[in-house]
């Protein structure tokens, strides 16, 4: 399979609109040629939209949408030179394996033998060398997931455009999928645009994550930033597990009932915040204070064992709630605590993570 280069895409202004609702509303983004990014976000926030967009199956009312240097706002989907892979694989159930990969090529005008040839490296790419012959009633899930990416990457696009492709896959199989979807993304180079609603997967596959929340992208980044220091409170709650506790900033300092909380950013102009705490960030302290950890006094309310983690809940002296996690069993290095506890909880001074308190949207 001859390596195309792949393009960068390039969205301004794009708007749809249903009647007074913004499915997309004034869209910027910019995704760069070869990068694998995925629309994070809750169903009906535009994410779907955005990929149908991209592929030409939903015209906008407003804005440009270039393939490199190319606008193809008006440019018709077969004229995209995309690959798709749809949640539902979308395979023809007449057909055999080599029916549906040979189709997008069939459509191309492609001669018959350079079909068979293209079709065969195609399938070993997704590793179903052999498997021409068979119909799509014999394949498991996962082998159809697979036949619907040989046919999306066939023809060479240098595009390729995937709507929650692993969701009606198991958990054991989709996170096998995962990995080697992105061990696929990487030997061939395109620019992946990927959709889901799953946190994890996100986190997983991506160069980069476009978190979508009502139309309008909330926060563009890299996992690590997305998860680590998240723009506003609705990406903290999306992207993992998280609590919020209210503090204020006075003179420059981030006050949680009248002690001062160390944090490596810098707190801002004077006023509420919401302060972020990840479960897996906390630790339960066996003795005081210790070095670069703030510390916050605590009574245990709850303890839920999870096999291999243990998460404890547990009342701040404001009355805010919080969830630690830690190992469980032999590695915890200590005994769980028990309901009506007092514990010593520590956080990390670069894991103290102010947010806007006005921070929903």
């Amino acid at each position: 399979m001859s390596n195309k280069s792949s393009l960068p895409i390039t969205l301004r202004q794009v708007t749809k609109r249903y009647g007074a609702a913004y499915a997309l509303d004034h869209v910027d983004l910019d995704i760069r040629s070869g990068e694998f990014l995925t629309l994070l976000g809750p169903s009906g926030s535009g994410k779907t939209t955005l990929l149908t967009v991209l592929a030409g199956f939903t015209r906008p009312d407003s804005g440009s949408l270039k393939f490199g240097e190319t606008e193809v706002i008006c440019m018709p989907p077969q004229k995209r030179d995309v690959g798709m892979v749809f949640q539902n694989y979308a395979l023809f159930p007449h057909m055999t394996v080599a029916g549906n990969v040979g189709f997008p090529l069939r459509l191309r005008g492609v001669k018959r033998e350079d079909i068979a040839r293209r079709v065969e490296h195609a399938l070993e790419m997704v590793r179903l060398g052999g498997y021409g012959g068979r119909g799509v009633h014999q394949l498991s899930g996962g082998q159809c997931q697979r036949v619907a990416l040989a046919r999306a990457m066939v023809f060479e696009p240098r595009i390729m455009l995937m709507d929650e492709p692993l969701s009606a896959l198991d958990k054991q199989l989709r996170e096998h999928m995962q990995i080697e979807l992105r061990q696929l993304h990487d030997k061939l180079g395109m620019t992946t645009v990927y959709v889901t609603h799953d946190q994890r997967e996100a986190l997983t596959m991506s160069d980069r994550i476009a978190v979508i929340n009502g139309g309008r992208i909330v926060q563009l980044d890299t996992p690590r930033a997305l998860y680590e220091r998240p723009a506003n409170r609705f990406v903290a709650e999306f992207i993992g597990e998280s609590s919020f506790v209210p503090v204020a900033v006075r003179e420059g300092s981030v006050v949680l009932g009248g002690a001062a909380l160390a944090t490596s950013a810098h707190p801002g102009q004077d006023g509420p915040r919401l302060l972020m705490l990840r479960p897996e960030r906390l630790k339960i302290l066996s003795a005081g204070a210790v070095p670069g950890m703030n510390i916050l006094n605590a009574r245990v309310q709850a303890t839920v064992y999870q096999g291999d983690s243990s998460l404890v809940q547990a009342v701040l002296a404001d009355g805010s709630v919080v969830s630690v996690r830690g190992a469980s069993g032999s590695n915890a290095g200590h005994a769980c605590p028990a309901a009506g506890d007092s514990v010593t909880l520590g956080l990390a001074v670069d894991d103290t993570v102010l947010l806007p308190q006005d921070s929903a949207t």
